[in-house]
């Protein structure tokens, strides 16, 4: 019988066993695309993770992969080992990766693609001798999972190549093992000079702190002392002048004459604000007057439009507001003749008279409601039903006179008019519209 391999052992005590002969190459050959060359196979591409010899997957794996990289592996695929046992999944990665399978494609893969500038780099060299030099000059730089990856699948290393770059690796492990421990004592004792040096530091850091309290403030006791004297000696020459001034004489004349012309300056001031005073509320009322006197020309000059408008159509036809009954409002409508009744409901009462005025111009007699303000919206029926037409200012009437008046005319078939603004041009320019018949029987129609 055939003996098993020691790190077929060693990984069957770490993965265990589930039938007799079944040992973890066993297991590896029965994962998905499992193949092992059957002899030395001559590459003309990259060698492949499952291409190398047993003894160089080891440093392949422990080098180029970080735990936590084969961590991640051990997770998606979910090895046996312990995730918290490094070195058990580091075992069972090498057991996996001695043959082609889907994990060791999987690593194969990682590997490229991680370390693809440095394949790239090492792609340029063409024989046996430039791939080890390269790995030196690496190695030598502190270079090593990269181009160790490089360097044992490059498709010109040979066998010498990668046993010389093994031992290149292995030595490196004690190296580092060794270096550990000499860097761990030196490190003890470094930490310990720098607690020492660093509590010194502070110590005189302290002092340093406590003479530039000091001496920042003498110095400041200096300077006012410097200041307060350079005042004195000012205060002295001039206290100095003003006695010679006053024993000459020319003291007391100087303070009358410029207490005399302080007291010019003081009226002239007061005169100049007074005045100012003045300019300033009559500029006030004069912008306001000429504000008042443009709006009011304004509208002037858009009634004067609309009246010439309406008077050059002075002869309208009379039946331009035929009545659709008897004009129970307006007694004086028979005995008028040509006159005609119109209801006006809502706008300003301050221009009612002008409204009146406007209307009687053109022949036509103007009734009012306010709209609901004082009068009831119960007289608004039979106002409606009295009169020709009806006009009314959509903004200067309330909601509930509007849609009373709306569903009235509606209902009754009467003409209505509803137009923006309560002006006297805006009046003068329904008048017109209604005039020319331009008005809405059943809707809303706004000038």
């Amino acid at each position: 019988m055939k003996q098993p391999k020691p790190l077929d052992r060693l990984v069957s005590r770490l993965l265990g066993s589930t039938a007799d002969g079944d040992t973890p190459s066993a297991r590896i050959a029965a994962l998905p695309g499992a193949v092992r060359p059957a002899g030395p196979v001559r590459h003309q591409a990259r060698t492949k993770l499952w291409d190398l010899e047993e003894k160089h997957l080891c440093p392949v794996v422990g080098t180029c992969v970080p735990m936590h990289e084969l961590a991640r592996f051990a997770k998606r695929y979910r090895f046996d080992a312990d995730l918290h046992n490094e070195f058990a999944l580091h075992v069972e990665a090498v057991c996996y990766a001695k043959t082609r399978n889907a994990i060791s494609q999987a690593m194969q893969r990682h590997l490229d693609h991680k370390y693809a500038q440095v394949l790239s780099r090492f792609s340029r060299l063409r024989d046996d001798a430039a791939v080890f030099d390269a790995w030196q000059q690496c190695l030598a730089r502190g270079e090593v999972a990269g181009p160790l990856w490089a360097a044992y699948t490059h498709k010109a290393s040979s066998e010498l190549t990668r046993h010389r770059i093994y031992e290149d690796i292995h030595m490196l492990s004690h190296q580092v093992g060794a270096g550990q421990a000499a860097d761990a004592r030196r490190l003890s004792h470094l930490e310990r000079e720098y607690a020492a040096l660093k509590a010194e530091l502070a110590t005189e850091r302290a002092q340093l702190q406590q003479l530039r309290l000091q001496l920042g403030q003498t110095s400041e006791a200096l300077a006012r002392t410097a200041m307060e004297r350079v005042a004195r000696d000012t205060e002295l020459d001039a206290l100095r002048t003003r006695l010679a001034h006053h024993e000459s004489g020319r003291r007391l004349r100087d303070l009358e004459q410029q207490l005399e012309r302080e007291r010019q300056a003081t009226a002239q001031a007061a005169g100049a604000t007074q005045r100012a005073g003045d300019l300033d509320r009559a500029l006030r009322a004069a912008r306001e007057e000429a504000e008042n006197a443009a709006r009011e020309r304004d509208a002037a000059r858009a009634a004067c439009n609309a009246v010439e408008k309406v008077l050059r159509t002075a002869a309208l036809p009379h039946d331009a507001l035929a009545h659709d009954g008897d004009c129970a409002a307006c007694e004086d409508c028979e005995s008028a003749g040509s006159a005609r009744c119109v209801l006006c409901v809502g706008g300003r009462t301050s221009l009612l008279t002008q409204y009146r005025e406007l209307a009687g111009r053109v022949g036509i007699r103007l009734l009012h409601h306010d709209g609901g303000q004082e009068e009831s919206l119960s007289r608004l029926p039979d106002l409606i039903h009295g009169v020709d037409a009806v006009v009314c200012p959509t903004d200067c009437v309330s909601h509930s006179a509007y849609y009373h008046l709306k569903n009235q005319c509606k209902r009754i078939g009467k003409p209505v008019l509803f137009f923006k603004g309560a002006s006297v041009s805006s009046f003068a320019l329904a008048m017109t519209r209604l005039a020319d018949g331009d008005y809405s029987l059943a809707g809303r129609h706004e000038a």
